[in-house]
């Protein structure tokens, strides 16, 4: 055997620090890249505010991607064929020449002045994560799993989704993912990144002293029948434990002095609760139209002045400024190409779920992530960032881009029915059935059935039991 020097071709993907950029900025909601700008703004000298008609459009200065302007303010809600909403200022976005982006409010501030102060959740969360002794890699799956959670502080996200959203970066298996999720669950406030009521109850069952009067029979019926206990009482849990009722009653009113909602101590839920959207929808002509709003997109320029500069200055200074204009430009290019895959994804959920825009849940169709990518020519994985805590303004209210998913079933007809509609079905049916004798699952799938839709007895009661509705001996009670 001898050493020798061989040549050989092969395709592997590299992350590169634009494309790592890029991946980061599209999956931020609008306050978080409200903050990254202000932050970039802050740090780079050569990035400066864009204000009035500085950034024009098509121009490197603008974060926007489309060149359509949306209706004029005169526009009426009901007037027509066209839908629009009068109370946002429609006429000065056609002038601004922002490519499509739009005001929604009258703030003359900077974007760092309306970042909000207050502490989030997962501000509070990823403080504690960079404080820990995780690696690199689990510091990232654990930076998904917080931009996954709740206000309330519950992770209702399955862990396949999670592990979706960290590719192609992160190849991570469900197994890995949890191993994470429990480092998390030990954060403050206790009882956080819990999947279930019950889970997050032994969260902080688990940290009480050892001595703690009925410790042991509060976790062993929030592990158990803690669904149950609301039916059949503290005395029926008891009696299902065969445990002293005295003994019951202690673990019960130890399970009531926890928090259920442990997301609310570090930000708690207002009465009241905003949401800015970043896509505008509405209809013109007959045609569903969409734009990026105003907060979805920051207006950042290159500070001319510095770049002018360049020419001028030594070569130490000169290399810095130009490190700095490339880091600039990069970031402009990232919200320019967030913008639009923001764009294109919305536009095809647009054009396929037409009918739900127009005749709500019941008409919305089946449609999963993998459709929407084979369309447009994505990965199952930059759609789901493009969705994720994105929100739409359309005329049924300002909705999560997830909303336009659902899972469908197959129909007599040959077609398919998704699940949201279903459940408006089984909604409607319950809304109208005699309070006396309310409808079975079973007879709930029977109705299902004569509409066409073919739903198994146990298929109608999770459907029910996800929207929080009380099977028929309990309805007939409330009644």
């Amino acid at each position: 055997m001898k050493t020798r020097l061989q040549t050989s071709l092969g395709q592997h993907l590299v992350l590169t620090p634009q494309l790592q950029q890029a991946i980061k900025l599209l999956q931020m909601s609008s306050t978080e890249l409200e903050l990254e700008i202000a932050q970039a703004v802050e740090s780079n000298p050569l990035l400066d505010w864009a204000e009035g008609d500085d950034a024009a459009p098509g121009s490197e200065q603008d974060g926007g991607a489309d060149n359509e302007a949306p209706p004029t303010a005169d526009a009426s809600e009901n007037g027509g064929d066209d839908w629009a909403p009068a109370e946002l200022d429609w006429s000065s976005a056609g002038s601004s020449g922002s490519s499509g982006s739009f005001d929604d409010d009258d703030d003359t501030g900077s974007a760092a002045e309306r970042v909000a102060e207050t502490e989030t959740l997962a501000d509070h969360l990823l403080w504690q994560l960079h404080l820990s002794h995780l690696s690199l890699r689990d510091r990232s799956i654990g930076a998904a799993l917080i931009d996954a959670l709740e206000d309330d502080g519950y992770l209702r996200e399955p862990l396949a989704t999670i592990a979706e959203t960290l590719l192609p970066a992160i190849h991570a298996g469900e197994d890995e993912i949890l191993t994470v999720l429990h480092q998390i669950q030990r954060f403050d406030p206790v009882g956080v990144a819990a999947r279930s009521l019950g889970e997050c109850l032994q969260l902080q069952l688990a940290v009480l002293p050892a001595d703690t009067p009925g410790q042991a029979l509060a976790r062993q019926i929030a592990a158990g029948p803690l669904e149950r206990l609301p039916r059949s009482g503290v005395a029926g849990i008891a009696q299902e434990l065969k445990q002293p009722l005295a003994e019951v009653e202690t673990a019960v009113a130890l399970l009531r002095s926890l928090d259920p909602r442990p997301g609310t101590q570090i930000a708690p839920l207002s009465q009241d609760t905003y949401v800015v959207p970043d896509v505008v929808v509405w209809r013109q002509g007959g045609v569903w139209r969409a734009a990026l709003a105003a907060h979805a997109g920051p207006k950042v320029m290159i500070h001319r002045g510095y770049e002018q500069m360049i020419r001028r200055c030594g070569d130490a200074d000169a290399g810095y400024l130009r490190s700095q204009l490339q880091e600039a430009r990069w970031l402009l290019k990232g919200l320019q190409a967030r913008g639009e895959t923001l764009l294109r994804v919305v536009r095809c959920l647009i054009q396929q779920q037409a009918g739900f825009l127009e005749f709500g849940e019941q008409a919305l169709r089946p449609l999963t992530l993998r459709e929407i990518a084979g369309e447009l020519g994505l990965h199952e994985s930059t759609v789901s960032r493009a969705i994720a805590r994105k929100h739409v303004r359309t005329p049924r209210g300002t909705l999560p881009l997830r909303a336009f998913f659902a899972s469908g079933i197959d129909t007599d007809g040959g077609g398919e029915a998704s699940s949201t509609a279903i459940q408006a079905m089984i909604r409607r049916l319950i809304d109208d059935e005699n309070p006396r004798k309310p409808l079975s699952d079973a007879k709930l799938a029977d109705l299902l059935k004569t509409s066409g839709i073919p739903v198994a007895r146990r298929t109608v009661a999770k459907y029910r039991e996800a929207m929080n509705i009380s099977a028929s001996h309990e309805r007939v009670r409330i009644a």
